[in-house]
Protein backbone atom coordinates (compact mmCIF):
# COMPACT_ATOMS: atom_id res chain seq x y z
CA UNK A 1 0.00 0.00 0.00
CA UNK A 2 1.15 3.16 -0.98
CA UNK A 3 2.56 5.79 1.85
CA UNK A 4 1.52 9.07 0.45
CA UNK A 5 2.62 12.61 1.73
CA UNK A 6 0.49 15.98 1.10
CA UNK A 7 2.30 19.25 0.63
CA UNK A 8 0.23 22.62 0.63
CA UNK A 9 2.03 24.74 -1.05
CA UNK A 10 0.22 28.48 -0.92
CA UNK A 11 1.73 31.38 -3.21
CA UNK A 12 0.83 34.92 -3.55
CA UNK A 13 -1.82 34.59 -6.21
CA UNK A 14 -2.62 30.60 -5.81
CA UNK A 15 -2.38 27.72 -3.69
CA UNK A 16 -1.92 23.72 -4.53
CA UNK A 17 -2.34 21.00 -2.66
CA UNK A 18 0.15 17.40 -4.24
CA UNK A 19 0.29 14.22 -3.07
CA UNK A 20 3.96 12.67 -3.18
CA UNK A 21 4.46 9.15 -2.98
CA UNK A 22 7.41 6.44 -4.29
CA UNK A 23 7.33 4.13 -6.55
CA UNK A 24 10.27 2.37 -6.26
CA UNK A 25 13.14 4.57 -6.73
CA UNK A 26 11.21 7.44 -8.64
CA UNK A 27 9.44 10.29 -6.37
CA UNK A 28 5.65 10.69 -7.86
CA UNK A 29 3.57 13.70 -7.44
CA UNK A 30 -0.17 14.53 -8.23
CA UNK A 31 -2.06 17.93 -7.56
CA UNK A 32 -5.06 16.98 -6.13
CA UNK A 33 -6.68 20.97 -5.66
CA UNK A 34 -5.85 24.25 -6.49
CA UNK A 35 -7.13 27.77 -5.03
CA UNK A 36 -7.07 31.49 -5.54
CA UNK A 37 -5.37 33.62 -2.90
CA UNK A 38 -4.91 37.42 -3.12
CA UNK A 39 -4.33 40.12 -0.50
CA UNK A 40 -7.44 42.52 -1.41
CA UNK A 41 -7.73 45.93 0.48
CA UNK A 42 -9.67 45.69 3.85
CA UNK A 43 -10.37 48.18 6.69
CA UNK A 44 -8.11 50.07 4.61
CA UNK A 45 -4.67 47.79 4.43
CA UNK A 46 -3.85 44.80 1.84
CA UNK A 47 -4.83 41.63 3.65
CA UNK A 48 -4.59 38.10 3.47
CA UNK A 49 -8.00 36.13 3.67
CA UNK A 50 -6.77 33.70 5.84
CA UNK A 51 -10.19 32.27 6.78
CA UNK A 52 -10.38 31.04 3.10
CA UNK A 53 -6.95 30.06 2.96
CA UNK A 54 -8.04 27.71 6.02
CA UNK A 55 -11.29 26.42 4.24
CA UNK A 56 -10.08 25.65 0.80
CA UNK A 57 -6.96 23.45 2.82
CA UNK A 58 -9.65 21.78 4.26
CA UNK A 59 -11.64 21.34 0.88
CA UNK A 60 -8.40 19.91 -0.27
CA UNK A 61 -7.76 17.01 2.11
CA UNK A 62 -11.88 16.41 1.26
CA UNK A 63 -10.83 15.60 -1.96
CA UNK A 64 -7.90 13.50 -0.73
CA UNK A 65 -10.45 11.07 0.79
CA UNK A 66 -13.28 11.15 -2.00
CA UNK A 67 -10.19 9.93 -4.17
CA UNK A 68 -8.87 7.41 -1.36
CA UNK A 69 -5.70 9.13 -1.71
CA UNK A 70 -5.09 9.48 2.49
CA UNK A 71 -1.72 11.28 3.24
CA UNK A 72 0.48 10.17 6.10
CA UNK A 73 1.90 13.56 6.82
CA UNK A 74 1.23 16.91 5.92
CA UNK A 75 2.56 20.21 5.91
CA UNK A 76 2.19 24.21 4.66
CA UNK A 77 4.26 26.54 3.03
CA UNK A 78 3.87 30.02 2.23
CA UNK A 79 5.89 32.89 1.53
CA UNK A 80 7.59 34.44 4.74
CA UNK A 81 7.57 37.93 7.12
CA UNK A 82 3.67 37.91 7.42
CA UNK A 83 2.52 37.18 10.75
CA UNK A 84 -0.70 36.82 12.95
CA UNK A 85 -1.35 37.80 16.55
CA UNK A 86 -3.40 36.14 18.75
CA UNK A 87 -4.91 36.46 22.02
CA UNK A 88 -4.16 34.21 25.27
CA UNK A 89 -7.10 32.37 24.19
CA UNK A 90 -6.22 31.69 20.72
CA UNK A 91 -7.80 33.97 18.90
CA UNK A 92 -6.73 36.28 16.38
CA UNK A 93 -5.95 39.76 16.49
CA UNK A 94 -6.79 41.97 13.94
CA UNK A 95 -6.01 41.26 10.36
CA UNK A 96 -3.14 39.35 8.71
CA UNK A 97 -1.74 42.31 6.12
CA UNK A 98 0.11 41.63 3.36
CA UNK A 99 3.70 42.57 3.10
CA UNK A 100 3.21 44.76 0.13
CA UNK A 101 0.87 47.18 1.78
CA UNK A 102 2.37 50.56 2.41
CA UNK A 103 1.90 50.65 6.88
CA UNK A 104 5.98 50.24 7.08
CA UNK A 105 6.52 53.96 5.21
CA UNK A 106 9.11 55.24 7.62
CA UNK A 107 9.39 52.42 9.73
CA UNK A 108 13.20 52.21 8.94
CA UNK A 109 13.85 55.39 10.12
CA UNK A 110 11.98 54.68 13.55
CA UNK A 111 14.57 51.71 13.51
CA UNK A 112 17.56 54.11 13.36
CA UNK A 113 16.57 55.33 16.31
CA UNK A 114 16.83 52.21 17.92
CA UNK A 115 20.09 50.71 16.11
CA UNK A 116 22.20 50.94 13.19
CA UNK A 117 21.35 48.82 10.31
CA UNK A 118 24.96 47.81 10.50
CA UNK A 119 24.60 46.35 14.21
CA UNK A 120 20.90 44.96 13.09
CA UNK A 121 22.94 43.15 9.96
CA UNK A 122 25.44 42.21 12.16
CA UNK A 123 23.09 40.23 14.86
CA UNK A 124 20.52 39.37 12.04
CA UNK A 125 22.34 38.97 8.69
CA UNK A 126 19.01 39.75 6.67
CA UNK A 127 18.70 41.27 3.87
CA UNK A 128 16.87 44.61 4.10
CA UNK A 129 13.62 45.15 3.16
CA UNK A 130 10.96 48.03 4.41
CA UNK A 131 8.41 44.64 4.63
CA UNK A 132 10.18 42.50 6.59
CA UNK A 133 8.50 41.01 9.54
CA UNK A 134 10.52 43.56 11.93
CA UNK A 135 9.24 46.65 10.35
CA UNK A 136 5.99 45.30 10.46
CA UNK A 137 5.76 44.75 14.12
CA UNK A 138 7.15 48.69 14.77
CA UNK A 139 4.36 49.66 12.16
CA UNK A 140 1.42 47.81 14.84
CA UNK A 141 3.83 48.88 17.96
CA UNK A 142 2.84 52.60 15.95
CA UNK A 143 -0.21 52.33 14.67
CA UNK A 144 -2.11 49.66 16.45
CA UNK A 145 -0.72 49.75 19.67
CA UNK A 146 -3.28 47.95 21.67
CA UNK A 147 -3.26 44.58 19.33
CA UNK A 148 0.56 44.36 20.92
CA UNK A 149 -0.65 44.92 25.04
CA UNK A 150 -3.33 41.71 23.80
CA UNK A 151 -1.21 39.39 21.76
CA UNK A 152 0.00 36.53 23.32
CA UNK A 153 1.95 35.01 20.56
CA UNK A 154 2.89 35.61 16.85
CA UNK A 155 2.83 33.31 14.09
CA UNK A 156 4.08 33.34 10.84
CA UNK A 157 0.93 32.70 8.07
CA UNK A 158 2.05 28.77 7.96
CA UNK A 159 1.95 28.35 11.20
CA UNK A 160 -1.15 29.76 11.91
CA UNK A 161 -2.56 27.83 9.48
CA UNK A 162 -0.55 24.46 10.63
CA UNK A 163 -2.50 26.00 14.18
CA UNK A 164 -6.08 25.98 12.64
CA UNK A 165 -5.36 22.84 11.87
CA UNK A 166 -4.02 20.94 14.76
CA UNK A 167 -4.73 23.26 18.06
CA UNK A 168 -0.61 23.18 18.55
CA UNK A 169 1.23 26.24 18.12
CA UNK A 170 4.92 26.28 16.67
CA UNK A 171 7.41 28.58 14.98
CA UNK A 172 9.98 27.25 12.39
CA UNK A 173 13.22 27.98 12.09
CA UNK A 174 13.03 28.85 7.87
CA UNK A 175 9.85 31.30 8.62
CA UNK A 176 11.40 32.54 11.66
CA UNK A 177 14.62 33.39 10.11
CA UNK A 178 12.61 36.11 7.57
CA UNK A 179 11.36 38.27 10.22
CA UNK A 180 14.65 39.88 10.82
CA UNK A 181 14.50 39.01 14.36
CA UNK A 182 16.40 35.61 14.87
CA UNK A 183 19.90 35.78 15.94
CA UNK A 184 21.43 34.27 12.25
CA UNK A 185 24.42 32.55 14.55
CA UNK A 186 22.64 30.98 17.38
CA UNK A 187 19.56 30.33 15.23
CA UNK A 188 16.95 31.34 18.20
CA UNK A 189 15.30 34.72 18.64
CA UNK A 190 17.85 37.63 19.79
CA UNK A 191 15.63 38.55 23.02
CA UNK A 192 18.35 41.34 23.37
CA UNK A 193 17.11 42.81 20.16
CA UNK A 194 13.23 42.21 20.88
CA UNK A 195 13.65 43.76 24.32
CA UNK A 196 15.70 47.05 22.78
CA UNK A 197 12.45 47.52 20.36
CA UNK A 198 10.20 47.06 23.30
CA UNK A 199 8.14 43.91 21.78
CA UNK A 200 6.82 41.59 24.15
CA UNK A 201 8.92 38.70 24.74
CA UNK A 202 6.01 36.35 24.93
CA UNK A 203 5.10 36.71 21.43
CA UNK A 204 8.33 34.63 20.29
CA UNK A 205 8.15 30.72 21.00
CA UNK A 206 11.60 28.62 20.37
CA UNK A 207 11.63 27.82 16.50
CA UNK A 208 11.15 24.57 15.71
CA UNK A 209 13.58 22.35 12.77
CA UNK A 210 11.76 20.86 9.82
CA UNK A 211 10.92 17.74 10.62
CA UNK A 212 9.07 18.68 14.41
CA UNK A 213 5.92 16.63 14.00
CA UNK A 214 2.84 18.71 15.20
CA UNK A 215 0.53 15.90 15.99
CA UNK A 216 -3.01 14.76 14.63
CA UNK A 217 -5.60 17.03 12.88
CA UNK A 218 -8.07 18.43 15.89
CA UNK A 219 -11.26 16.04 15.96
CA UNK A 220 -13.67 18.65 14.38
CA UNK A 221 -11.36 18.80 11.16
CA UNK A 222 -11.27 15.09 11.34
CA UNK A 223 -15.00 14.92 11.33
CA UNK A 224 -14.84 17.59 8.76
CA UNK A 225 -12.69 15.96 5.88
CA UNK A 226 -12.89 12.12 6.99
CA UNK A 227 -9.07 11.26 8.19
CA UNK A 228 -6.98 11.93 10.42
CA UNK A 229 -3.23 12.88 9.23
CA UNK A 230 0.17 14.01 11.40
CA UNK A 231 1.18 17.62 10.18
CA UNK A 232 4.64 17.87 10.10
CA UNK A 233 6.85 21.04 9.64
CA UNK A 234 8.20 21.79 6.41
CA UNK A 235 10.78 24.58 5.60
CA UNK A 236 7.54 26.66 5.79
CA UNK A 237 9.10 29.51 4.41
CA UNK A 238 8.63 28.31 0.45
CA UNK A 239 12.10 29.07 -0.88
CA UNK A 240 13.73 26.87 1.88
CA UNK A 241 11.43 24.15 0.58
CA UNK A 242 12.29 24.79 -2.82
CA UNK A 243 16.17 24.72 -2.34
CA UNK A 244 15.56 21.13 -0.86
CA UNK A 245 14.31 20.44 -3.68
CA UNK A 246 17.90 21.73 -6.19
CA UNK A 247 18.75 18.31 -8.04
CA UNK A 248 22.47 19.61 -7.34
CA UNK A 249 24.86 16.31 -6.63
CA UNK A 250 27.70 18.62 -5.37
CA UNK A 251 28.37 19.95 -2.40
CA UNK A 252 28.45 23.64 -3.41
CA UNK A 253 26.01 25.56 -5.60
CA UNK A 254 23.84 28.29 -7.23
CA UNK A 255 20.31 28.07 -7.35
CA UNK A 256 17.41 30.03 -8.45
CA UNK A 257 13.92 29.44 -7.22
CA UNK A 258 12.43 31.67 -9.66
CA UNK A 259 8.41 32.63 -9.42
CA UNK A 260 6.97 35.87 -7.75
CA UNK A 261 10.20 36.60 -6.80
CA UNK A 262 13.75 35.54 -7.91
CA UNK A 263 15.45 34.42 -4.80
CA UNK A 264 18.96 33.71 -5.97
CA UNK A 265 21.82 32.28 -3.77
CA UNK A 266 24.25 29.19 -2.22
CA UNK A 267 23.46 26.52 0.37
CA UNK A 268 26.09 27.54 3.32
CA UNK A 269 26.89 25.79 6.73
CA UNK A 270 27.26 29.09 8.10
CA UNK A 271 25.96 32.70 7.68
CA UNK A 272 27.89 35.64 6.54
CA UNK A 273 27.05 39.13 8.83
CA UNK A 274 29.98 40.76 7.58
CA UNK A 275 29.57 44.67 6.68
CA UNK A 276 30.58 43.42 3.32
CA UNK A 277 27.98 41.11 2.78
CA UNK A 278 25.56 44.07 4.48
CA UNK A 279 26.11 46.21 1.43
CA UNK A 280 25.97 44.04 -1.28
CA UNK A 281 22.45 43.52 0.41
CA UNK A 282 22.60 39.55 0.51
CA UNK A 283 20.24 37.80 3.10
CA UNK A 284 21.26 35.07 5.53
CA UNK A 285 18.23 33.01 5.83
CA UNK A 286 17.35 29.97 7.70
CA UNK A 287 17.60 26.34 5.45
CA UNK A 288 16.78 22.95 6.26
CA UNK A 289 19.00 20.99 8.33
CA UNK A 290 19.88 24.02 10.20
CA UNK A 291 21.86 24.94 7.04
CA UNK A 292 21.81 29.27 5.62
CA UNK A 293 20.17 30.39 2.55
CA UNK A 294 22.59 32.86 1.69
CA UNK A 295 21.17 34.87 -1.21
CA UNK A 296 19.53 38.16 -2.58
CA UNK A 297 15.77 38.86 -3.34
CA UNK A 298 14.90 40.08 -6.75
CA UNK A 299 11.73 41.15 -7.78
CA UNK A 300 11.02 37.96 -10.29
CA UNK A 301 8.25 37.32 -12.53
CA UNK A 302 5.53 39.83 -10.40
CA UNK A 303 6.60 42.65 -13.33
CA UNK A 304 5.57 40.20 -15.82
CA UNK A 305 2.70 38.56 -14.21
CA UNK A 306 1.15 42.20 -13.04
CA UNK A 307 1.99 43.56 -17.22
CA UNK A 308 0.44 41.07 -18.37
CA UNK A 309 -2.80 41.41 -15.74
CA UNK A 310 -2.78 44.53 -17.11
CA UNK A 311 -3.12 43.81 -20.82
CA UNK A 312 -6.11 41.64 -20.40
CA UNK A 313 -7.34 37.64 -21.32
CA UNK A 314 -5.98 38.03 -24.23
CA UNK A 315 -2.37 37.64 -23.38
CA UNK A 316 -1.00 34.65 -22.03
CA UNK A 317 2.66 34.64 -20.69
CA UNK A 318 3.89 32.85 -23.83
CA UNK A 319 1.96 34.98 -26.24
CA UNK A 320 4.16 38.23 -23.63
CA UNK A 321 7.53 36.30 -24.16
CA UNK A 322 7.18 35.60 -27.94
CA UNK A 323 6.69 39.53 -28.05
CA UNK A 324 9.21 39.96 -25.90
CA UNK A 325 11.51 37.53 -27.96
CA UNK A 326 10.45 39.42 -31.05
CA UNK A 327 11.65 42.62 -30.07
CA UNK A 328 14.88 41.31 -28.81
CA UNK A 329 16.40 43.70 -26.67
CA UNK A 330 14.76 46.83 -26.67
CA UNK A 331 17.69 50.13 -25.52
CA UNK A 332 16.21 50.88 -22.32
CA UNK A 333 17.72 49.31 -19.23
CA UNK A 334 15.88 49.20 -16.09
CA UNK A 335 16.69 48.45 -12.68
CA UNK A 336 13.93 45.69 -11.55
CA UNK A 337 14.48 46.48 -7.69
CA UNK A 338 13.61 49.95 -8.16
CA UNK A 339 10.73 50.52 -5.11
CA UNK A 340 8.53 51.84 -7.69
CA UNK A 341 8.20 48.15 -8.95
CA UNK A 342 6.88 46.48 -5.67
CA UNK A 343 3.21 47.35 -5.65
CA UNK A 344 2.45 50.12 -8.21
CA UNK A 345 -1.08 50.92 -9.52
CA UNK A 346 -0.11 50.13 -13.05
CA UNK A 347 3.27 48.27 -13.52
CA UNK A 348 2.96 49.23 -17.37
CA UNK A 349 2.65 52.92 -16.40
CA UNK A 350 5.78 51.98 -13.25
CA UNK A 351 7.74 50.71 -16.22
CA UNK A 352 7.06 53.75 -18.53
CA UNK A 353 8.07 56.48 -16.07
CA UNK A 354 10.92 54.55 -14.91
CA UNK A 355 12.33 54.96 -18.31
CA UNK A 356 11.43 58.03 -18.45
CA UNK A 357 12.84 59.40 -15.40
CA UNK A 358 16.52 57.81 -16.60
CA UNK A 359 16.43 59.07 -19.58
CA UNK A 360 15.63 56.42 -21.83
CA UNK A 361 13.82 55.32 -24.93
CA UNK A 362 10.41 54.65 -23.15
CA UNK A 363 8.71 51.11 -23.97
CA UNK A 364 5.39 51.47 -25.49
CA UNK A 365 3.98 47.85 -26.65
CA UNK A 366 3.64 44.44 -24.67
CA UNK A 367 6.47 43.28 -26.39
CA UNK A 368 9.04 46.33 -25.67
CA UNK A 369 7.38 46.45 -22.00
CA UNK A 370 8.91 42.56 -21.25
CA UNK A 371 11.48 42.91 -22.94
CA UNK A 372 13.00 45.61 -20.86
CA UNK A 373 11.74 43.22 -17.35
CA UNK A 374 13.49 39.83 -19.08
CA UNK A 375 16.75 41.70 -19.60
CA UNK A 376 16.60 43.39 -16.59
CA UNK A 377 16.18 39.99 -14.99
CA UNK A 378 19.04 38.62 -16.09
CA UNK A 379 21.49 41.40 -16.14
CA UNK A 380 20.10 41.21 -12.13
CA UNK A 381 20.85 37.40 -12.31
CA UNK A 382 24.45 38.13 -13.59
CA UNK A 383 25.25 40.63 -10.73
CA UNK A 384 23.82 38.80 -7.82
CA UNK A 385 26.05 35.66 -9.57
CA UNK A 386 29.11 37.52 -9.28
CA UNK A 387 29.01 39.19 -6.25
CA UNK A 388 27.91 36.14 -4.46
CA UNK A 389 31.11 34.27 -6.19
CA UNK A 390 32.87 36.82 -4.91
CA UNK A 391 31.79 36.90 -1.26
CA UNK A 392 32.04 33.04 -0.82
CA UNK A 393 35.09 32.85 -2.78
CA UNK A 394 33.40 29.52 -4.50
CA UNK A 395 32.43 28.94 -8.50
CA UNK A 396 29.93 27.27 -9.75
CA UNK A 397 29.69 26.30 -12.86
CA UNK A 398 26.06 25.12 -12.97
CA UNK A 399 22.97 27.58 -11.77
CA UNK A 400 20.05 25.15 -10.98
CA UNK A 401 16.73 26.99 -11.71
CA UNK A 402 13.46 25.86 -9.39
CA UNK A 403 10.06 26.77 -9.58
CA UNK A 404 7.54 28.14 -12.29
CA UNK A 405 10.06 30.49 -13.70
CA UNK A 406 12.24 27.35 -14.81
CA UNK A 407 9.51 26.78 -17.97
CA UNK A 408 10.30 30.35 -19.40
CA UNK A 409 12.82 29.17 -21.83
CA UNK A 410 13.50 32.92 -23.09
CA UNK A 411 14.63 34.36 -19.23
CA UNK A 412 16.48 30.84 -19.03
CA UNK A 413 18.63 31.07 -22.38
CA UNK A 414 19.15 34.92 -21.44
CA UNK A 415 20.22 33.95 -17.77
CA UNK A 416 23.12 31.73 -19.69
CA UNK A 417 24.57 34.21 -21.52
CA UNK A 418 24.81 36.84 -18.98
CA UNK A 419 25.70 34.81 -15.96
CA UNK A 420 27.92 32.41 -18.54
CA UNK A 421 26.45 29.40 -16.47
CA UNK A 422 25.48 26.54 -17.65
CA UNK A 423 21.43 26.64 -16.79
CA UNK A 424 19.62 23.68 -15.43
CA UNK A 425 15.82 24.12 -15.10
CA UNK A 426 13.48 21.99 -12.80
CA UNK A 427 11.46 20.91 -11.06
CA UNK A 428 9.11 23.79 -12.00
CA UNK A 429 6.69 22.65 -8.80
CA UNK A 430 10.58 23.22 -6.36
CA UNK A 431 8.61 24.56 -3.46
CA UNK A 432 5.95 21.41 -3.52
CA UNK A 433 8.33 19.00 -4.33
CA UNK A 434 10.60 20.09 -1.18
CA UNK A 435 7.94 20.48 1.28
CA UNK A 436 7.09 16.79 0.75
CA UNK A 437 11.17 15.75 0.58
CA UNK A 438 11.13 17.38 4.35
CA UNK A 439 8.12 15.28 5.06
CA UNK A 440 9.38 12.28 3.73
CA UNK A 441 13.05 12.62 5.28
CA UNK A 442 10.95 13.01 8.77
CA UNK A 443 9.47 9.76 7.96
CA UNK A 444 12.41 7.82 7.00
CA UNK A 445 12.15 7.65 3.90
CA UNK A 446 15.43 9.65 3.05
CA UNK A 447 18.23 9.59 5.16
CA UNK A 448 18.59 13.32 4.24
CA UNK A 449 19.10 16.01 2.07
CA UNK A 450 21.61 14.05 -0.04
CA UNK A 451 19.39 11.36 -1.03
CA UNK A 452 16.30 13.38 -1.13
CA UNK A 453 17.71 15.27 -4.15
CA UNK A 454 19.19 12.32 -5.85
CA UNK A 455 15.21 11.31 -6.07
CA UNK A 456 14.85 14.28 -7.52
CA UNK A 457 17.74 13.89 -10.14
CA UNK A 458 15.50 10.30 -11.14
CA UNK A 459 12.55 11.51 -10.91
CA UNK A 460 11.80 14.83 -12.96
CA UNK A 461 13.15 15.77 -16.47
CA UNK A 462 15.97 18.64 -15.92
CA UNK A 463 17.03 20.93 -18.92
CA UNK A 464 20.13 21.89 -19.32
CA UNK A 465 20.86 25.78 -21.70
CA UNK A 466 24.75 25.79 -22.30
CA UNK A 467 25.51 29.82 -21.97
Amino acid sequence: MEQYFLAVDIGASSGKMVLGWMEGERLRTEEVWRFPNGAPKKNGRRCWDVDALFSAIKAGLRRCAEIGKIPSTMGVDTWGVDFVLLDEDGNRLGDAVAYRDGRTEGMDARLREILTEEELYARTGIQKQIFNTIYQLLAVKEQQPELLERAAHLLMIPEYLHYLLTGRMAAEYTNASTTQLLDAKTRDWDTALIDRLGLPRRLFSAPRQPGFCLGSLRPDIQQEVGFDCRVVLPPTHDTGSAVLAVPAAEKDFLFLSSGTWSLIGMERPEPDCSEASRRANFTNEGGFGGTIRYLKNIMGLWMLQSIRAELGEAYSFSRLCAEAEAVGRFPAEIDVDDPSFLAPQSMIAAVRAYCERTGQPVPQTPGELASCVYHGLAARYRDAVRELESLTGVSCPTLYIVGGGSKDGYLNRLTAEATGKTVSTGPSEGTAVGNLLSQMIAAGVFAGAAGARAAVRRSFAIGLIEP
